[in-house]
């Protein structure tokens, strides 16, 4: 799914609407996406939280109202928001993650887009999920982006080497206030 400018800045209008309105109506809901919210602080754009659905498991528009609550309220990394806290907020509206075959683990680097690939990976019951801008954000090549998604998922950060690891790549397109 492909979106206009207008329709992003109207998501983006729809997330923050939804932190501060508990009772938000939606009409036309949209097509089915994955969706993460980030919310960060306006003063030094450290995060505030984050917090999405990697698949796409309900409308568009559900979604987006659904993760902003989470990420303003939710995220176990930070306190609730505070009604006085100046933020910025980030959608990233994504496609469906596609498995990532290699006949080796140690492929996977060569097939990763640094800036336009976001990755997941799940293993024994632990998931994490990286975005693609943070590869581009904190400077990482594949490998690195690799270790930090295993390390976000709770694992050691060389575990993509194993070979009863899945990793998933999508890709997503982002609209920021």
């Amino acid at each position: 799914m492909k979106l206009t400018k207008k329709e992003g800045e109207e998501l983006l209008k729809l997330a923050r609407a939804s932190i501060y309105d508990k009772e938000i109506k939606i009409k036309d809901k949209g097509e089915k996406c994955g969706v993460f919210v980030t919310i960060y602080s306006a003063e030094d754009h450290s995060l505030r939280g984050c917090i999405g659905y990697p698949e796409p498991i309900m409308p568009l528009k559900e979604a987006v109202v659904a993760a902003a609550k989470a990420a303003a309220f939710e995220d176990p990394r930070f306190g609730p928001l505070e009604k006085e806290e100046k933020i910025k907020m980030e959608i990233s509206i994504l496609t469906v993650p596609e498995l990532i075959k290699v006949a080796s683990p140690k492929e996977y680097p060569k097939n990763i887009e640094i800036g336009k690939d976001g990755l997941i990976l799940r293993h024994d019951g632990y998931q994490g999920l990286l975005l693609p801008q943070v590869a581009v954000e904190d400077h990482m090549d594949a490998e690195l982006f690799l270790e930090n998604v295993c390390l976000k998922a709770g694992l050691s950060q060389d575990a993509w080497l194993d070979a009863g690891v899945k990793i998933y790549k999508f890709q997503a397109q982002i609209f920021r206030e």
